[in-house]
């Protein structure tokens, strides 16, 4: 419950780090879906040449940018500022729709490593060295099974990879399973096929960052962000059946959570 004498920032802060020259809408998803959830400030760092369709999505969106005009990667002096600006925030979301290059890679993997605050790790920011990057950190991953197989990680080592990189995953899927760093196993069931629509990961993703901002304990919410998505789905699907987007999804979140 927030306090009534609370002020601008006390409630929650967050940055999504995203985005690369063919895929604009990942960070988006995620920064839509982190203000839903309630936060008072959504930064979102995208490359310099997506930055005005970034604007557009909502007046409460504070842009920045990397790279650019030539490069959509996050290059060392980008890094530099990131790591800097992530110290003043409560959470991050990195990874949606970055570019997925040797060099992006390794660029995304010393940001994971750097990062001084909590980090809500999705799509390119999923790699074989994820884990290290982010051991002892307390951090959410929240792979679906073929990114689980990009990380060359076999779904039955979960409860042991987490209790080691003491990490919270969340396996996304029909049944999304939250595997804490204290090896318990939580399911949310529910949900429907529509929700195969790309983006709805990203979205979850900002949502779960969202909810952390805010204090929730981070497997709870992951749990809560997965109950959040599969209801809305389940909503959607009465009125739309299978043909609903993210973005109707995302607008449908914040009747979902009671903070």
């Amino acid at each position: 419950m927030r306090s009534p004498l609370s002020h601008k920032g006390d409630n929650g802060v967050v940055a999504v780090i995203g985005g690369s020259r063919h895929q604009h809408g990942a960070p988006l998803f995620s920064a839509l879906a982190a203000e839903a959830s309630g936060v008072d400030l959504v930064y979102v760092w995208v490359p310099e040449l997506h930055a005005e369709v970034a604007k557009n999505q909502s007046l409460n969106f504070q842009i920045h940018t990397f790279g650019s005009n030539r490069s959509d990667e996050i290059g060392p002096k980008d890094r530099a500022r990131l790591l800097e600006f992530l110290a003043t925030i409560d959470a991050a979301v990195i990874g949606p729709g970055l570019a997925r290059t040797p060099s992006g890679i390794r660029s995304i993997m010393e940001l994971l490593q750097e990062a001084p605050c909590p980090v809500v790790a999705d799509a390119s920011a999923l790699q074989p060295a994820t884990l290290r990057a982010l051991s002892g950190r307390n951090a959410i991953l929240t792979p679906h099974l073929g990114e689980l197989e990009r990380m060359n990680i076999d779904r039955n080592d979960l409860p042991a990879l987490a209790s080691k990189h003491r990490c919270t995953i969340l396996l996304k899927g029909q049944i999304d399973t939250i595997i804490g760093e204290r090896k318990t196993v939580q399911e949310v069931r529910g949900g429907n096929a529509g929700l195969t629509v790309g983006g709805t990961g990203d979205a979850l993703a900002g949502l779960i960052a969202g909810l952390i901002a805010q204090g929730m304990e981070h497997a709870e919410a992951c749990v809560t962000a997965g109950e959040a998505v599969k209801h809305a789905g389940d909503e959607l699907h009465k009125t739309c059946g299978y043909r609903y987007t993210t973005k109707q999804v995302i607008e449908r979140l914040a009747t979902q959570i009671n903070l």
